[in-house]
């Protein structure tokens, strides 16, 4: 497996086209457009995330664009992720279309939402995308290693990330292990699993050991990694907590135990079953 080129500070990582992700994102996933949304973002680059993570079928852009201009962060400082609604037609129009409901001229990352109609369909339009400048670096979302390989065979420029639902319950080595060795850095998505995996007893155990909090442990797990990890909150106490995952690490053993609570069978495919 290729080691990955994590900043001296170890806070990004550098992908494959060269441009830096830092590791700790926002997901805005289910927050709806207006006031949660702004103070949920907000909050965020309050706390020291440089990284927002949106996409076209949330229909919360525009705040994330809002909130990103309000904060007084400067826009360089601010990574930016949306992603294609693959139920749309050209990826290049609906970046063009985020770009106007962010109120920003790039994204830092336009990724295809998932591989509907085929984990090539798309790639010609995201490519433009980026030739044009609205995006800086491209990528994907729940693709599995093979939809990967099919896409990697025609593509004039690979894609730099792959978004998939990872965390020590969806410990998915294999397909890990496949994007690392062909240059895809892995996005962990609900790596609290919706909250259902805070209140794991063998999470609880270590978090309790450490003095940490729950989520601390599983968004730290994913950093150990090397993965760029989104974990997802509306709640300033929470976004503030999970944002302080810097200044502690894992033991082996500790590593270890959060490992053996995959559920997945280290499979290398992003989804257990298609929603689309």
């Amino acid at each position: 497996m290729a080691a990955a080129a994590v900043t001296a500070d170890g806070r990004a990582r550098v992908l494959v086209d060269g441009n830096a992700i830092p590791l700790l994102g926002l997901g805005v996933w289910q927050v709806g457009e207006g006031r949660e949304c702004e103070d949920a973002v907000r909050w965020a680059l309050e706390a020291g995330y440089r990284h927002i993570d949106t996409a076209q079928a949330y229909g919360n852009e525009r705040s994330v664009g809002r909130a990103v201009r309000d904060s007084g962060v400067p826009r360089e400082e601010v990574f930016i992720t949306t992603k294609f609604y693959p139920r749309r037609k050209d990826a290049e129009a609906e970046a063009r279309r985020s770009l106007e409901r962010l109120g920003v001229e790039h994204v830092d990352l336009y990724i295809i939402h998932w591989p509907r109609g085929g984990p090539t369909r798309a790639w010609d339009g995201m490519q433009r995308a980026r030739e044009r400048g609205y995006a800086r670096s491209i990528g994907v979302s729940n693709f599995s290693v093979g939809e990967l390989d099919e896409l990697l065979a025609v593509a004039d420029t690979p894609p730099v990330v792959n978004q998939v639902q990872f965390s020590p319950f969806e410990y998915r080595r294999a397909l890990l292990q496949g994007c690392e060795q062909r240059g895809v850095a892995i996005e962990a998505y609900s790596p609290l699993g919706r909250g259902r995996h805070l209140g794991d007893d063998r999470v609880r155990e270590i978090a309790d050991r450490l003095g940490r909090t729950p989520a601390q442990v599983l968004v730290r797990w994913c950093l150990e990694r090397d993965l760029v990890v989104l974990p997802k909150s509306t709640h300033r106490e929470r976004i503030e907590q999970n944002a302080q995952v810097f200044h502690f690490t894992l033991s082996d053993d500790d590593m270890a135990a959060l490992d053996a609570l995959d559920t997945t069978g280290g499979t290398d495919r992003a989804r257990e079953r298609k929603w689309w």
